[in-house]
């Protein structure tokens, strides 16, 4: 070889040393910076600061965007850890347990499928397909095999296919559940998960290897069984199994409705919506609706209970002011005259609002407002007495009276609405005989597919995103901002006291994520990545994909669906 060869091979050499040791600058959260080798992954990124967590580190932000701990850096960025305490590091925790359920199921019981259902107790509801109801002794078999493939610390590999390929693998190997989930995508290509010797679809990212996951127990829940997971307000502890029957009888009643409707997931909508059928699909899913509420109407005038004090309470985006008013039309049918009255009017004045852990007034605590007056003004309504009710001036920050009087005739109920009302604390001077419950909150138990739920809280979140946009001029960024402290409102002051109602009223409409798609997307979609949020609005972009977009022209004026988009009659 000549001079000049070995010169050309020299500089080669040089340069891949170069570019092997060129480095990036990251920044993180606490306003720290340094340099690190240009491809080096977020794993051995994190295994260097692994002590300053309590908890495992299990994937990062990266500008914003969730990554997986095999990314490499290859630019400077901005990085982020998410452990067991971050609601995405708990979604991720949660779905690589599944994928260890499926598999076991899989590993265990061969000809046998294993369905995710819906959340329950601080846990999830699952059912295996057969003929046969799952038993203890299957339980612990298949949690043994969960536990060896722990302890296997078998790694989560991703393979990315064309939609197209997929389809066809799904379609061949009979796994039409997952075909039809993907059928209707726009996406040129999904991600697949191979974990030892079983592969699947998941939505969503996935820890790097099974011995992440250490902490989970299954337990009978005729007819299925419920896997229960810590939470991120406490990684280490599984919380105890608490009974919610009436909770898991409206997730089954829906189970039913969708049965009826012909739709136990998305694929059967889009069929629905291919094939022209939302019309028909519309108007039962709003009949199913005010039968409901017919029902519950008839349950409050039935004259063996005499009641005349009605609270409604449920989470945020429930419909609960839609529903307020058509159980009020219902009454009315019934031959009672209802009479509302806000809870906002009792607020005690600003000074005596509560602090909450930011140092801010907190107005969703039951001590913001005045419960004495409140109770006392109850009871002398229910026992005939005329009283003055207060009006709350929010810019002044107090309650004034404006010579607003008010007395129950017979024939007139009080309807009340807010997120204490089935905590007995505010309701404790008037007897249980003369009071009814009402939970109204939108849950859903289709499926995307039998391995990937449609959480409740998603379809809560997209319908305030739209609301908010439309009546209070907020954007979805500021939404999604708020949304972790509306959730902490709900799990202090409305969860615990659920299986209190004396009913419950499921507002989620089987065709409603089609039509919010509609809205939603363009506003998610103005989420960039210099927003803290754009990690949850891209997830939810993904989530509105698997849905065919559904007109909202037919839906009544007087649908809960309406509350969020406009239009509404109320």
């Amino acid at each position: 070889m000549d001079l000049f060869g070995f010169s050309f091979l020299f500089e080669g050499y040089a340069f891949m040393k170069e570019r092997e040791m060129e480095k990036v600058r990251i920044s993180f959260a606490d306003g720290s910076v340094r340099e690190v080798y240009k491809d080096m992954s977020l794993f051995e990124l994190a295994k260097e600061y692994e002590n300053d967590f309590k908890y495992s580190i299990v994937a990062a932000k990266v500008n914003n965007d969730i990554k997986e701990l095999g990314f490499k850096l290859s630019e400077d960025c901005r990085v982020q850890f998410l452990d067991l305490t971050d609601e995405d590091g708990m979604r991720i925790y949660r779905r690589s347990l599944h994928f260890i359920l499926v598999k076991a199921v899989r590993d265990v019981f061969p000809g046998r499928t294993v369905v995710i259902s819906h959340s329950i107790s601080k846990g999830v509801y699952c059912e295996l397909r057969g003929e046969e109801p799952v038993t203890a002794g299957d339980l612990k078999r298949i949690e043994k095999r969960m536990r060896e493939i722990v302890n296997e610390r078998i790694p989560f590999v991703k393979k990315m296919m064309s939609t197209e390929e997929a389809k066809d693998i799904y379609k061949k190997n009979g796994r039409l559940d997952k075909f039809h989930a993907i059928e209707y995508r726009t996406k040129p290509y999904v991600s697949v998960y191979r974990c030892g010797d079983y592969e699947d679809y998941f939505y969503g990212y996935m820890v790097p290897d099974t011995g992440y996951i250490t902490r989970f127990s299954l337990m009978e829940y005729p007819p299925g069984f419920i896997m229960s997971y810590p939470t991120k307000y406490d990684p280490l502890v599984i919380p105890p199994f608490g009974e919610q029957k009436k909770l898991f009888e409206v997730f089954r009643e829906y189970k039913r409705w969708g049965h009826i409707l012909g739709i136990d997931n998305v694929g059967e909508l889009n069929d629905t919506v291919k094939t022209c059928g939302v019309s028909d699909l519309l108007r039962i899913s709003e009949a199913l609706h005010e039968k409901k509420i017919a029902q519950i109407a008839d349950m409050i005038t039935d004259t063996r209970h005499n009641k005349k004090l009605v609270l409604i309470s449920g989470p945020s985006s429930s419909g609960k002011t839609t529903f307020a008013n058509r159980l009020a039309i219902q009454l009315k049918v019934n031959g009672k005259k209802p009479v509302t009255i806000s809870l906002d009017d009792y607020f005690v004045d600003r000074e005596k609002t509560p602090i909450d852990e930011n140092g801010e007034f907190d107005f969703e605590a039951l001590d913001a407002i005045d419960v004495k007056l409140f109770n006392q003004q109850l009871s002398e309504l229910i026992n005939g007495r005329e009283v003055e009710v207060p009006i709350f001036n929010f810019p002044k920050g107090c309650r004034e009276c404006c010579g607003r009087k008010l007395m129950l005739a017979e024939d007139q109920i009080l309807i009340i609405e807010g997120i204490h009302g089935l905590n007995e604390k505010l309701t404790a001077s008037i007897p249980a005989e003369s009071k009814f419950k009402i939970y109204v909150s939108a849950l859903t138990s289709m499926n995307i597919d039998d391995h990937n739920r449609i959480p409740s809280t998603d379809t809560r979140i997209i319908r305030r995103i739209v609301r908010d946009y439309q009546f209070r001029g907020s954007n979805a960024a500021n939404t999604i901002k708020r949304w972790p402290s509306v959730r902490r409102g709900e799990d202090r002051n409305i969860f615990p006291y659920q299986e209190e109602a004396d009913i419950m009223f499921n507002s989620s409409l089987m065709y409603e994520l089609g039509v919010l798609k509609v809205y939603a997307e363009p506003l998610l979609n103005e989420v960039d990545g210099l927003h803290a949020e754009y990690s949850e609005a891209k997830r939810l972009i993904e989530f509105l994909s698997y849905f065919l977009p559904i007109d909202s022209k037919e839906i009544p004026s007087n649908s809960i669906i309406r509350e969020f988009i406009g239009g509404s009659c109320f």
